[in-house]
């Protein structure tokens, strides 16, 4: 399972690709907000720094069908790599949103419907083209829902229907609900800078490495390691 960075801001991503294996940057309007930048000024410069072959994903915001499409057609002029296999143009998966994403996937263009809230508008959003699904999964939670069995449903759905499809669950708040969709499995996960800190940080194995290293200084002598013995 792809491990994708929510977030635009360049000390984050330098923080978090310091240390985790991501696969690609997502954005919607209200991560973009985050950055003090203009939104095309900000994108272009993370593709510019994640390179061509890392996944860039953002969000139009128009609202009708009509101007959805002419602003998809720009922002995959801003996000998309140079083989145009690195990028999602993710649009609302409403009614004017899946009127534009027929349109769009008819002209070959990577779409990824967004805001999904129960397994319905997934399917319908599958069947209109959409390239990837990401269901809200805590904002599920948060409405009395299940989000994981949301994207647990649409996975099953995509598997059994052969559709040429994946799901990258958005709205990931714990390291369980991470473990949750690899266990599913799903192809990535959207997931914001604080969570990922929260995926290696465990003071039980900060304990252990601190005891190994004592009882190593007892044998050898404090602050030695094998570089000083050979």
């Amino acid at each position: 399972m792809k491990l994708y960075l929510d977030d635009v801001n360049f000390d984050t991503i330098k923080k978090v690709a310091d240390i985790y294996p991501i696969d690609g940057i997502t954005s919607n309007p209200s991560v973009l907000k985050k950055s003090g930048k203009t939104p095309v000024e900000q994108l272009r410069s993370v593709r510019e720094f994640i390179g061509q072959d890392k996944m860039l994903m953002s969000q139009v915001v128009s609202t009708t069908a009509e101007d959805m499409i002419k602003e998809a057609r720009v922002l995959k002029e801003i996000i998309a790599d140079e083989k145009e296999e690195k990028y999602f143009v993710k649009l609302p998966a409403n009614p004017q949103g899946i009127k534009a994403i027929r349109q769009l996937a008819a002209e070959g263009m990577r779409c990824n419907a967004t805001a999904i809230y129960d397994v319905t508008q997934g399917y319908v959003a599958l069947e209109a083209g959409a390239k990837a699904l990401a269901p809200y999964v805590n904002r599920i939670d948060n409405l009395g829902g299940d989000g994981l069995d949301v994207t647990r449903d649409l996975q099953h759905i995509i598997d059994v229907n052969g559709y040429d499809a994946v799901i990258v669950p958005g709205s990931i708040k714990s390291v369980r609900q991470i473990l949750e969709c690899a266990r599913i499995p799903v192809y990535g996960v959207a997931v914001a800078g604080d969570v990922f800190d929260g995926m290696l940080d465990n003071i039980v194995v900060d304990n252990a490495v601190d005891k190994f290293n004592s009882d190593f200084a007892d044998l050898v002598g404090e602050g030695k390691t094998y570089l000083d013995l050979v």
